[in-house]
């Protein structure tokens, strides 16, 4: 098993910036890849970034590309989500995933384990 935490949500104005983390417990961090999800209110999760369990492999979706950066740090087992120049249309609960593939990273299926989530709130 493996627990997943996730922190540092909140309510930021358009323009802004949070930085989200993911604190993993349990089996070996190292071995999974991260993935990041968000689900607005009326809508599906939706995949944001992932990275592989090497972190040579990082994804991110094309609404989120140039403005959001994924890292992880195997040695605190904490995967990050940087997320700057935040609009309106990132409000969402955010979630940490941990998946043992190592292909289809952008899909949920692919992974194991889940976070709480997190909510995300920008205001215009």
């Amino acid at each position: 098993q493996v627990q997943l935490v996730e922190s540092g949500g909140g309510l930021v104005q358009a323009g802004g910036s949070l930085r989200l983390s993911c604190a993993a417990s349990g089996r070996t961090f190292s071995n999974y890849a991260m993935g990041w999800f968000r689900q607005a209110p009326g809508k599906e999760r939706e995949f944001v970034t992932a990275i592989s369990w090497s972190g040579g492999l990082i994804y991110y979706a094309d609404s989120v590309k140039g403005r959001f950066t994924i890292s992880r740090d195997d040695a605190k087992n904490t995967v990050y989500l940087q997320m700057n120049s935040l609009k309106p249309e990132d409000t969402a609960v955010y979630y940490c995933a941990a998946g043992a593939s190592t292909s289809r990273l952008r899909y949920a299926p692919s992974y194991n384990y889940w976070g709480q989530g997190t909510q995300v709130t920008v205001s215009s």
